[in-house]
């Protein structure tokens, strides 16, 4: 019969041994394994260049007297003025608008607003700092 006493025993430390050496090579390789394919990629049209559109700065003084890059105007006379002066810019120039810290928020979003009614999407607030 089966001798009891010599029965066969598994050691698993060399196999763990093993596993963790395999392991580190693993993790010190795996980062600077670099996948490379060969893109064709297509031709850009060389003579087609992007046109940087020029920002509308528009400025408000403590006397509500609204400049809008080098023409005045008064804020009564802003709404219609810039309706039309807006029909020369383009659209998706940016509005860089700066207005006087004592001004009344009020002021500020009328102008604000007749900005937005006349198209434009792109709008920023100057502070300072």
């Amino acid at each position: 019969m089966y001798d009891f006493e010599d029965k066969p025993e598994l050691n698993i430390t060399p196999l763990v041994d093993v596993m963790l050496v395999l392991l580190a090579i693993l993790m010190v390789i795996a980062p600077n394994i670099v996948y490379e394919e060969s893109i064709k990629l297509p031709q850009g049209s060389m003579s087609q260049q992007l046109s940087k559109i020029p920002p509308v700065h528009i400025s408000i003084d403590k006397e509500q007297n609204i400049k809008i890059n080098k023409d005045n105007y008064q804020l009564h006379e802003f709404m219609d003025n810039f309706f039309l002066y807006s029909k020369k810019l383009d659209l998706k120039a940016t509005v860089l608008i700066s207005a006087d810290k004592t001004l009344d928020y009020g002021v500020v979003m009328s102008v604000l607003a007749a900005v937005k009614q006349a198209g434009f999407s792109e709008v920023s607030l100057a502070t300072n700092g």
